[in-house]
């Protein structure tokens, strides 16, 4: 049992469903707040929604917690909705914004207010700040006092505007049955009347996430563990109003390899940046699914796999460590199963941002687009990320005379230059050119000569690409075709302003 500050029992008026009842449609939802990018551990709880819901065939729907006037921006909805959407995290019906609903949250409070349950308070900044500061001076949190619970509002001074607070209960407990934490109770005395409605009318963020989830029907809330203690505020809330309290699963927070809290050396990026740097949606969200949830060994899972397998008692109550070359690994695994198309199509939407670094623009034309496809089975297999096999087929947008890098240009000077120049004959009498008969040339060159094939390969290789490693040599030959293939070798041969 865990107890969180933790003598009679909470009874709710209507009870929540015991942990072992499923509702007839299970609902859940992901409410980020549109003040910044949809970041990993914001991604990673979508999914465990997403999840959740498809494997008992109910809905996920998604709340743009906008409250927040002065930090919520358009640019940043919009960055959710296609981070979500590239992740292929799909939600159920239209995305509703809570700002809109502030008038329901208004009449919520009020009805609270009638019932008893809730009560205007008339406290002055003043009187608060004295608050805080005898509670600093006795070494506890600050905790309303409770002075105008049973005031009569008539005593208000004139003009004043008051707030709204629950009438929360002041002895026993509060107890949140989370299916990842456990048992978490509170001992209702540490827990003061929260302010639902502010002095110029609107509400505040616990009473804005109950009013909304429970109109929008949810049953199951899925979120981080940073929420917890609002669980217990939450609780007294649709205590007060007689609803039921939905299931609650609290997921423990992403941490960087080090055990500190997650950061941008980390990883802590939003997801359009791991777009941009070149990972697949499908490796990042096979990453994610893992990220503090257990199913055995298996590490690779189809979309299929993971909502089949999904279940809330097999996420952990440790901190997932985000590790970022188990990322790029696993990426490398989906690249090299990714058709070659699909992988030419991948390296298009990143062209904008990386395309005009490297001389290539912002999209690719009809004939390099080609050579990419066909070099593709060969530049896939060592590549981690889309950046990787962008930079691995430089060698097809390379112009001429290549600029060798230091090893390619060793290779070319410590004899290989000699071997290109002889070699060149027999390639240029080729009556077909293709990997097969490029390799017979070169192999039979290199006999003749009494040469290791690596001899000749090496230094062709650097003239052909620039590097001294690059996919297969007679594979690339092929690709780059006779004539920038010959070109390219004559660029060698006689070097510029010779």
């Amino acid at each position: 049992m865990l107890y969180a500050t933790s003598t009679a029992r909470t009874v709710p008026l209507r009870p929540p469903l015991s942990p072992f009842q499923m509702p007839d449609t299970v609902v859940t939802r992901f409410a980020p707040s549109p003040t910044g990018f949809l970041h990993i551990g914001g991604a990673r709880t979508a999914l465990f929604n997403w999840l959740f819901a498809r494997k008992h065939g109910g809905r996920m729907l998604l709340r743009i917690e906008d409250t927040d006037r002065e930090r919520s921006t358009e640019p940043a909805i919009q960055a959710i909705l296609d981070g979500l959407s590239w992740l292929g995290i799909g939600w159920d019906g239209e995305a509703v914004h809570q700002f809109a609903r502030a008038a329901r949250h208004k009449e919520v409070a009020e009805s609270l207010v009638a019932a008893g349950r809730a009560y205007h308070c008339y406290a002055t900044p003043q009187e608060l700040e004295e608050m805080r500061e005898r509670a600093r001076a006795e070494g506890r949190p600050m905790r309303y006092d409770g002075r105008w619970r049973d005031r009569d509002p008539a005593e208000a001074p004139a003009g004043a505007k008051g707030v709204i607070r629950l009438r929360a209960p002041s002895e026993g407990e509060t107890i949140v049955e989370d299916k990842v934490q456990g048992r978490v109770v509170w001992q209702n005395k540490d827990l003061d009347d929260l302010v639902l409605l502010r002095s110029d009318g609107t509400p505040t963020y616990m009473l804005a996430v109950v009013v909304d989830d429970h109109d929008m029907g949810v049953t199951h809330i899925i979120r981080g563990d940073d929420h917890l203690t609002n669980a217990a505020r939450q609780t007294q809330i649709y205590q007060a109003l007689g609803w039921d309290v939905p299931a609650m699963a609290h997921i423990p927070l992403i941490h960087g390899p080090d055990g500190a809290k997650l950061s941008k050396r980390h990883g802590a990026l939003g997801i359009d940046a791991y777009r941009t740097m070149g990972f697949l949606p499908g490796a990042l969200r096979n990453y994610l699914v893992r990220l503090g949830w257990s199913h055995g060994d298996q590490e690779i899972f189809s979309t299929e796999e993971m909502i089949e397998a999904f279940s809330l008692d097999q996420v952990g109550r440790s901190p997932a460590r985000f590790d970022f070359a188990k990322l790029e690994n696993l990426n490398g695994h989906y690249i090299r199963q990714s058709s070659d198309e699909e992988l030419v199509r991948a390296i298009e939407t990143i062209l904008p941002a990386h395309g005009p670094a490297r001389g290539l623009g912002r999209e690719l034309d009809p004939e390099l687009r080609a050579r990419l496809v066909q070099a593709m089975p060969g530049l896939k297999e060592r590549a981690r990320t889309l950046i990787e096999l962008l930079d691995g087929a430089s060698y097809l947008y390379a112009q001429r005379p290549l600029a060798l890098d230091e090893k390619a240009a060793q290779l070319v000077a410590n004899g290989g230059r000699e071997r290109i120049a002889g070699l060149v004959p027999r390639l240029q009498a080729l009556s077909e050119w293709s990997a097969e008969s490029t390799e017979a040339a070169v192999r039979g060159f290199a006999e003749e000569r009494g040469l290791k094939l690596g001899q000749v390969a090496q230094p062709l290789r650097a003239a052909l690409t620039g590097r001294s490693t690059s996919p297969g040599l007679f594979d690339v030959m092929a690709v780059l075709g006779r004539d920038e293939s010959l070109a390219r070798l004559g660029d060698q041969v006689v070097p510029a302003g010779r």
